[in-house]
């Protein structure tokens, strides 16, 4: 399984408005991606929120595999998804590719 981490880092000025997000921009993710192999989406949001510098929200995508999450990546209707950030917030999210390791405690 191949998981992307969507995370936005911010300040106490930072714009992110979460009820947008998680009823506009999350959906409309899982719409578009999820014919390409996203599982699921996960999202968790700093508990001292606009308090301080630092990750303000992270979305856990998890792809059925790197080519999925490539596939979803290019896919023409994509740019809908990337076009909807500024509607949420002026934070650039930042994405780091991770795979599940083998071995060590389950």
């Amino acid at each position: 399984m191949t998981m992307m981490l969507v995370h936005y880092v911010g300040n106490a000025d930072s714009r992110f408005d979460r009820d947008y997000y998680m009823t506009e921009h999350v959906p409309l993710v899982e719409r578009t991606w999820g014919p390409h192999g996203l599982r699921s989406a996960e999202v968790y949001f700093a508990a001292e929120a606009g308090e301080a510098d630092g990750v303000i929200t992270i979305c856990l995508c998890h792809f059925e595999d790197r080519d999925a999450m490539e596939k979803a990546l290019s896919a023409p209707e994509t740019a809908a998804v990337m076009d909807d950030v500024a509607n949420f917030t002026d934070i650039a999210p930042v994405r780091t590719v991770m795979e599940r390791g083998v071995g060590g405690a389950t």
